[in-house]
C-alpha cells in the first residue's frame, strides 16, 4: 500500500521534478528533551513537513558515531546512534514518511570513517603493510626519521591532512578532522563492504542515498604535493589530486547497477563540488548517479547575470546526458540564504562574515531569500530546501566561541567560524521553551532570540509568512508541472532574471531600480509589496499566469 502511495507521485521518474526536503536531524525536532533532535521528533513532526507540498526528505547521518563532525564521523554504518533512537525508529520514521507519499533518501559517508570505526581501531593495532592498514591511506613520512607528513595536502577543515598514531612509523591522511580518516577506495574489500551497507538499507525501504563528498573517495595514488587549500574545488575548477578522479566513476557505475536491482525508482545523489559544469555532469551520464548536486547555482550570490549564466550553462551540461538539473540555495554547510544575501557583499564566494565583519542586513537577507526562492521553485528540475529555510531562518552568526562545535572553528582556532550557525536548532513555538524544539528547553546550540518570530506556529498562521510562500509556490510548482517544463528567456533590463516555464512567466529584481511588469491575470509575489504602479521593485520576484 505504501508503495502505490508514493508511485502515485511523479512515478519511477519522480526525482526528475522533485522538491526534496532536508533534515538535519540533530536540529529538527527533540522528542526526548536531551536537546539534540532525533527520530522519533522528525516521525512527529512529519505532518508539517507532508504540508509543504514536499516529495521526499533527506536525512543527515543518524549512523552510530562519537559525533566529531555530527554524525560524519561515522563509527557503524548499519545502526542508528542512542543520541538518535533504534533501528526500530528508524522503521517506523521510514513507514510513517510513506504512508504521507513522502520519499526516504539517506545520508552515505562513503570518503572516510569515524576513528572509532572497528576497521581503524584493527589498523591501529597492526603493523604497516598489514591488510588492516591497507583499508585506509596509511603512507610513511618523510625525512630522516618520517617526522614530517607524507605530503603537504591540507584538510578542508584547516591544518595538515595527515596525522600520524602515537609512536608510529606511519601516517593516515584525513582530508577532513583527523578522527576522519580516508578510506582506500581502490581496495576490493572497502568496496565490497559498501555493496552491504547499500543492501542493507535498501532492503529496509530506503528510497535512496545523498553520497558524501561523493567527488573525494580515489586519489592520485603517486600523492604529488598540492599546498593549496583543500576546499574542494577552488579557482573555477582547479582539481587537486584529491579530487574529482576518474576511478569514481567505476564506484559509481557499479551503484547505480546496485539500486537499480531494487527498481528504478530508487536513486543516488552526489554531493560533488566540482567545475566546470561540464565536468559535473559527468556524475549524472545515465550509467551513473540520477543527480548531482548544483552548487554553481548556491554560490553566485545576487547578481542576475551570474545567475542566468549558472541555470543556462547546467541545464545546457545535463541536457546533454539527458539529467535532470537541481537548485539548491541552502544546506548544513553554509551560510543560509536569508544571511548570504544580507551581506554588504553579497556576491562573492565564501561569503565573509564571521568574528570582526560587518553582520547582514537580516531585513534585505530576508527579502532576497524569498525572491530567490521562487526563482528556484520555478526551474525545472529538482529543489533541495534545507529545514528552516521556508521559515527564512537566517544563521546565528553570534554563537560564542565555547559553544561552538564545529572542528572547522576549532581546527582554524576560530579564523573561521565554521558551520554551527546554520545548524541551530529550528523553532517551532513562539512561547515554548527552546521555541518549542525540546520539551525540557534544552538546545544543543543556543537559538537566537529573533527565531521566536521565525516559529513555525506564528508562520502557519500568517498567509503572508515566509512558509506561506513555500506552500504556495510548490502547490503552484506542482499545478503547473514546473518541474518537468522549460525555461524560456525573456528579454529582460540589467539586473533582472526573466523567463517563462510553461504557463507561468517569472521575474526576479536583483537590480537597483523597479522594473516594468507586463498585464497579468493571476500573480504571487516574493513579498505583499512587491509590485508599485505596475512595476517590480528591487530585490522581489514574481510568477504571472
Amino acid at each position: 500500500m505504501c508503495i502505490d502511495t508514493i508511485s502515485s507521485r511523479n512515478g519511477q521518474d519522480w526525482w526528475r521534478s522533485a522538491v526534496i526536503y532536508q533534515i538535519y536531524p540533530r536540529s529538527f525536532a527533540d522528542a526526548d528533551g536531551d536537546g539534540i533532535g532525533d527520530l522519533p521528533g522528525i516521525a512527529a513532526r512529519l505532518d508539517y513537513v507532508q504540508g509543504l507540498g514536499v516529495d521526499a526528505i533527506w536525512l543527515s547521518p543518524f549512523y552510530v558515531s562519537p559525533q566529531a563532525d555530527a554524525g560524519y564521523d561515522v563509527a557503524d554504518y548499519c545502526d542508528v546512534d542512542p543520541v538518535f533512537g533504534t533501528l526500530d525508529h528508524f522503521d517506523s520514521l521510514l513507514a510513517e514518511a510513506h504512508r504521507r507519499g513522502l520519499r526516504v533518501i539517506i545520508d552515505l559517508v562513503p570518503n572516510h570513517t569515524s576513528s572509532e570505526h572497528p576497521w581503524f581501531a584493527a589498523a591501529r593495532q597492526s603493523a604497516p603493510g598489514s591488510a588492516e592498514r591497507a583499508r585506509y591511506v596509511f603512507r610513511p613520512g618523510r625525512g630522516p626519521a618520517g617526522e614530517l607528513p607524507p605530503n603537504d595536502w591540507i584538510s578542508v577543515f584547516g591544518g595538515p591532512a595527515w596525522s600520524r598514531l602515537p609512536g608510529d612509523a606511519e601516517w593516515y591522511l584525513h582530508l577532513f578532522d583527523a578522527r576522519q580518516p580516508d578510506l582506500d577506495w581502490r581496495n576490493p574489500e572497502v568496496v565490497e563492504a559498501f555493496d552491504d551497507v547499500l543492501r542493507f538499507w535498501l532492503d529496509r525501504g530506503v528510497d535512496g542515498f545523498r553520497v558524501d563528498v561523493a567527488h573525494g573517495l580515489i586519489k592520485d595514488p603517486a600523492l604529488p604535493a598540492w599546498d593549496r587549500p583543500s576546499g574542494e574545488i577552488v579557482d573555477g575548477g582547479a582539481r587537486g589530486p584529491m579530487w574529482d578522479q576518474e576511478g569514481v566513476h567505476d564506484i559509481y557505475r557499479r551503484w547505480r547497477s546496485l539500486v537499480g536491482e531494487y527498481g528504478p525508482d530508487r536513486v543516488l545523489v552526489a554531493e560533488a563540488w566540482v567545475a566546470p559544469a561540464s565536468r559535473l555532469s559527468r556524475y549524472v551520464r545515465p550509467d551513473e548517479m540520477h543527480q548531482a548536486f548544483n552548487f554553481d547555482f548556491l554560490t553566485v550570490g545576487w547578481s542576475a547575470e551570474r545567475v542566468r549564466r549558472s541555470i543556462t550553462t547546467t541545464l545546457r551540461e545535463n541536457d546533454a546526458v539527458g539529467a535532470p538539473t537541481t537548485w539548491v540555495l541552502s544546506n548544513h554547510d553554509v551560510m543560509r540564504a536569508a544571511s548570504r544575501f544580507g551581506l554588504a557583499d553579497a556576491v562573492s564566494w565564501p561569503p565573509a562574515a564571521g568574528p570582526g565583519t560587518p553582520p547582514p542586513d537580516g531585513a534585505l537577507g530576508l527579502r532576497r531569500a524569498r525572491a530567490a526562492a521562487m526563482l528556484m521553485l520555478a526551474l525545472p528540475g529538482s529543489a533541495y530546501v534545507y529545514a528552516g529555510e521556508e521559515l527564512g531562518l537566517p544563521d546565528h552568526l553570534a554563537l560564542p566561541a565555547e559553544a561552538r562545535q564545529d572542528p572547522t572553528f576549532h581546527r582554524t582556532g576560530g579564523v573561521e567560524h565554521g558551520r554551527d550557525g546554520c545548524r541551530v536548532p529550528l523553532p517551532w513555538a513562539e512561547d515554548e521553551p527552546a521555541y518549542g524544539f525540546s520539551p525540557s528547553g534544552a538546545s544543543w546550540l543556543p537559538q537566537p532570540e529573533e527565531y521566536g518570530a521565525l516559529s513555525v506556529d506564528r508562520q502557519l498562521a500568517d498567509p503572508q509568512s515566509t512558509v506561506s510562500l513555500y506552500r504556495r509556490c510548490a502547490a503552484l510548482r506542482t499545478e503547473f508541472a514546473l518541474g518537468l517544463g522549460t525555461v524560456e528567456w525573456q528579454e529582460a533590463a540589467d539586473g533582472v532574471v526573466a523567463f517563462t516555464n510553461g504557463a507561468v512567466r517569472v521575474v526576479v529584481n536583483l537590480g537597483d531600480e523597479p522594473v516594468e511588469l507586463p498585464a497579468a491575470g493571476h500573480r504571487v509575489t516574493s513579498i505583499p509589496e512587491a509590485i508599485s504602479e505596475g512595476r517590480l521593485l528591487p530585490d522581489a520576484a514574481v510568477w504571472q499566469w
